[in-house]
């Protein structure tokens, strides 16, 4: 196999055997991945906690327009992007968390270990930094872990630490500076999404959640944690993709729903329009919809899951025949516009514009 890109592979073979040898090899690992998710959903699906309780905003007054995205993603539907094609296979009895590096004494963690410390739960919103404008590789998640700053003082790092090599089991990486994690306590180490294990494909037993930044910079099947002096780029990074890889304002029309149309007060017909708009950490404060070239309209807003979730937005739009198009913006939490020049799928910046439909 050679990697080609980050939703791409090319095999090579020189022979038959080789062929069928491959192709068996694949196939057994597809049905034992089948197997193994079937198992986890037989398992975890009345242990979900999507299926006991509430959202924490379903008092919101803003109901999504027909056809807006589900505002917090089963864990079927959420997206992954890999560097391989098939996820490792991790056996949790055998698996352990190995602390080292510029540490007073190596240390060893279970996933019991981890289980020991008070939980955090967190909903968040998190996306790949190759989605296109609207494209589904993003979604909203309940997930649980221990907060890396919470954990530090058990790591007794020496004072010349300066950051955390934090590696997976597809040798994967990424390194996250100690002034990072000291003033955020949301950065955690995962372990559960809905109140369930992480399902393999999403880094069983562990993955770290970095606010604001996308999902390139977000390791899965971490293995170990290497406490070091200094900085260095992460595997994507090291790659030509972008050394910061923070979440631009993005706004997106998921519906607009001409066959849900409602009669206002004054008897004019509306029909819905909506979405979701996101920020990273930075909330959004605003989202306006264009007709045509007709002024900007502000939409209404519901209550987001968290400050780190997408909010929903919808726009009741007086009805005209015709043909239209609709174009949606909005502003993060304090006010700075979301970007308007359309920017190609590049591995120097995410994407990011005003959409239209």
């Amino acid at each position: 196999m050679e990697r080609i890109d980050r939703r791409r592979f090319l095999v090579r073979l020189s022979g038959t055997t080789a062929a069928i040898t491959v192709a068996g090899a694949l196939v057994g690992e597809l049905v034992e991945a089948r197997r193994e998710n079937a198992a986890m959903r037989v398992r975890g699906e009345a242990m979900r906690w999507s299926a006991a309780h509430p959202l924490p905003n379903a008092n919101t007054r803003v109901q999504p327009a027909s056809g807006t995205r589900p505002e917090f993603t089963p864990l079927e539907r959420h997206y992954r992007i890999d560097i391989n094609t098939i996820p490792p296979a991790v056996d949790e009895p055998q698996w352990r968390l190995q602390i080292a590096g510029l540490v007073e004494k190596p240390l060893t963690l279970t996933l019991q270990d981890l289980l020991r410390y008070e939980p955090m739960h967190q909903f968040i919103t998190l996306s790949c930094i190759s989605n296109p404008v609207g494209g589904d590789l993003i979604g909203t998640q309940r997930w649980t872990g221990v907060s890396v700053q919470r954990l530090l003082p058990d790591l007794r790092l020496k004072p010349s630490a300066t950051h955390l090599k934090i590696c997976s089991a597809d040798q994967f990486f990424e390194v996250v500076s100690l002034d990072t994690i000291k003033a955020d306590p949301h950065i955690m180490l995962t372990y559960a999404w809905d109140g369930v294990p992480l399902p393999r494909e999403h880094g069983f037993p562990l993955r770290i959640y970095i606010p604001d930044v996308h999902g390139m910079k977000q390791p899965k099947w971490i293995e170990s944690i290497e406490a070091t002096d200094h900085c260095e780029p992460g595997y994507w990074v090291q790659r030509g993709w972008n050394k910061v890889a923070q979440m631009h304002a993005t706004s997106v029309i998921d519906t607009v729903a001409v066959d849900m149309t409602i009669i206002g007060a004054d008897q004019c017909k509306l029909v819905p329009i909506g979405g979701i708009a996101h920020a990273g950490t930075r909330g959004i404060s605003k989202v306006e919809v264009q007709v045509d070239d007709g002024p900007w309209q502000q939409a209404v807003l519901g209550t987001p899951l968290s400050q780190l979730t997408w909010v929903i937005w919808r726009y009741d739009w007086p009805f005209q025949s015709g043909k239209h198009n609709f174009t949606v913006r909005c502003y993060e939490g304090n006010g700075t516009p979301q970007v308007a020049t359309p920017a190609q799928q590049s591995r120097t910046e995410p994407r990011g514009c005003t959409t239209s439909r």
